[in-house]
């Protein structure tokens, strides 16, 4: 049947360090969950514990996809196994003093002062951001010599984790980029705190939206960095659905199919991912589009619907009784009969 299958099935096993990670990653979130409800303080407009409670969700689910990914290579394994580790290590010491400095109501990033508090987050910082950045890229290219399933599943996981990857690049650039002028900010605890760089482009400290706290007045990194750092999971949720389609789907149990329809959905998120760059970049709000940002994601809708619409119809069509063709089933489907 068409299921979304992995040749290593068998052999996978789930990366230790980086499931300890995640275990990590939750908990942080569960205790920044309570921190949301027993402390009021603030930083700038926002509970000082909403910071680390979606650095614990986002990267605990990406350790939770990083910690499957590696155990299904059939090349590298070794190295992947080190690069996974020393991602685990480093993510808990990244978040880590993001929940330290919470709980101490002062700011994590973009913090110039002297105080112990923020040289313990400048020192790990410094230590802890490029081996993220570096794992991740290597574990990609790991990716690129080999194949860890059917094509829709291993060009989900090339996508989504070169997004992953473009998320965290983007995020360094605008932060170092934009608020390079130094300015003087009250935190939680009424300290003065030096502080350069921002998330936010135009407006440096600006919120507004709820939850995520994204500028409704100028340009805000997080939301590229967001749609980076998530379009695999989104992508990997589609390989899914797809392959529980295709069990009563037959034009969708040629595995090319799925793949070509995977494509499509990384060509719209690599689309989204570079409008919202762009549009963080001169300063607008993702709330606020003007009229060249509007066309720009609805030229990125247009051309993904249209090449999903392609897709669906050429399969279709060759699935349909007469046409002398049948839809290409999964190999090792096919070995299981």
């Amino acid at each position: 049947m068409g299921t979304i299958t992995t040749p290593h099935r068998a052999q996978t096993r789930w990366h230790r360090p980086l499931l300890a990670n995640a275990v990590f990653m939750f908990t942080v979130m569960l205790v920044s969950a309570v921190g949301l409800l027993v402390d009021d303080r603030q930083l700038v407009g926002e509970p000082v514990w909403l910071k680390p409670l979606k650095f614990g969700f986002a990267m605990g689910v990406h350790a939770l996809v990083l910690a499957w990914l590696l155990g299904t290579l059939s090349r590298g394994r070794r190295t992947g196994w080190w690069l996974g580790t020393v991602f685990a290590v480093a993510g808990v010491l990244d978040v880590g003093v993001v929940a330290y400095a919470a709980a101490n109501g002062t700011f994590s990033h973009f913090n110039e002062n002297t105080d112990s508090v923020a040289r313990t987050v400048q020192t790990v910082f410094s230590f802890g951001i490029m081996p993220l950045l570096l794992t991740t890229f290597f574990v990609a290219i790991l990716l690129l010599i080999q194949r860890v399933g059917d094509r829709a599943l291993t060009r989900a996981l090339r996508v989504g984790l070169g997004l992953a990857l473009a998320g965290m690049v983007v995020a360094l650039w605008l932060s170092t980029s934009s608020g390079e002028t130094p300015r003087v900010v009250t935190d939680a605890n009424g300290h003065q705190v030096s502080m350069i760089g921002a998330h936010g482009i135009g407006d440096p400290d600006g919120n507004g939206m709820p939850v995520t706290h994204w500028s409704t007045t100028g340009g805000d990194l997080r939301v590229p960095h967001f749609v980076g750092m998530h379009a695999i999971q989104g992508l990997l949720l589609l390989t899914a659905v797809l392959g529980i389609a295709s069990n009563r789907r037959a034009w969708l149990r040629d595995e090319r199919v799925r793949a070509d329809i995977v494509g499509a959905a990384a060509f719209g998120c690599t689309g989204v991912f570079a409008v919202v760059s762009w549009q963080a970049q001169r300063g607008q709000s993702v709330m606020h589009p003007d009229l060249v940002t509007t066309a720009a994601l609805a030229g990125v809708v247009a051309l993904t619907l249209a090449a999903t619409a392609t897709v669906v119809v050429r399969a279709r069509r060759r699935s349909r009784p007469g046409t002398g063709q049948r839809p290409r089933e999964d190999v090792s489907a096919l070995a299981a009969r």
